[in-house]
């Protein structure tokens, strides 16, 4: 249980850092620790339910991270899997503690939908962040009018406050990039990007500007796929890679839609959306060569 203690040290405020794993995240780690665990000791689910007073449905949701953690069911749990020792228990027991405690970005709940909840979650324990944008700047490097000018019309009647509230989310998100540990963000732009004028010509301007110093950060990976490209690109809609630093969680690809998102965990899935984001590496300028596209843009506009 070697990563678990580590992951349990990070989660316990041994990290100052900002970017920490959120409780989807931990509620995954626990989970999947528990699936191991019950495995290992070739016991059922329908076993592992009994022992708590519950069906093999609930150990199916709890092995997956998609309900919290009762202290005495995890407790009952290792117990039945032959985890008595303490040492080998308490870091177990404490991440499931701390997957009941809310992540930072709970603070603008008012704001979040339930679906985009777990995004959050993921985003801020990834290690790799890797995209592909057809329409708008990756949330992650949107300047702050950039994203008032998105999210304004998205948000049509909605009270002022509300906006901001939306804006500040967005902004404090943003701070993956500049923590002691930052997240490794590699990017994929369309070309018709640097193009549309979200909320004026200024505002691009300055939103490319911000695209150009961030591209300097060695954390950061950007390109821009040209006009020039095949149809290859163009058959691809955005999308999204998340990678952990633990080895213990499989990658997530996130597909965004307008009232809800698929999370996609299956290795099958994964591995066609890796392989897409391989070859739109390719295809897109190299990133030595994107710095000059995006001043060149500039100059146009």
């Amino acid at each position: 249980m070697r990563i678990v203690r580590a992951m349990s040290e990070h989660v316990d405020g041994q990290n100052p850092d900002h970017r920490q794993a959120g409780p989807t995240v931990i509620r995954m780690l626990v989970g999947a620790q528990l699936r191991r665990l019950r495995e290992n000791g070739h016991i059922t689910r329908e076993e592992a339910g009994e022992a708590i007073r519950a069906s093999h449905s609930k150990i199916s949701r709890l092995e997956l991270g998609r309900t919290g953690f009762k202290q005495r069911d995890v407790a009952d749990l290792l117990t039945l899997y032959g985890v008595v020792d303490d040492d080998e228990r308490a870091p177990l027991l404490a991440l499931a503690a701390q997957a009941n405690r809310p992540g930072w970005w709970h603070a603008y709940a008012d704001v979040v939908p339930s679906w985009f909840d777990a995004y959050l979650g993921l985003e801020q324990a990834a290690s790799l962040i890797r995209g592909y944008e057809v329409q708008f700047v990756p949330e992650l490097l949107q300047t702050e009018d950039y994203a008032r000018a998105l999210i304004r019309p998205a948000c049509a009647g909605a009270p002022e406050f509300e906006i901001e509230r939306r804006v500040a989310l967005r902004m404090e998100r943003r701070r993956l990039l500049t923590g002691r540990e930052p997240a490794t963000l590699w990017f994929v732009i369309d070309e018709a990007v640097l193009h549309r004028p979200i909320g004026g010509l200024k505002v691009l301007r300055d939103q490319i500007r911000h695209l150009a110093e961030v591209a300097e950060l060695g954390h950061v990976t950007l390109q821009i796929m040209p006009f020039s490209a095949g149809a290859a690109a163009a058959a691809t809609g955005s999308a999204t890679i998340l990678r952990f630093p633990e080895g213990e969680l499989p990658d997530v690809v996130y597909l965004e839609q307008l009232t809800g998102a698929l999370y996609l965990d299956k290795l099958a899935d994964v591995e066609r959306y890796w392989h897409v984001m391989n070859r739109l590496g390719i295809e897109a300028e190299q990133p030595a060569a994107t710095t000059a596209l995006l001043h060149r843009v500039l100059k146009e506009i």
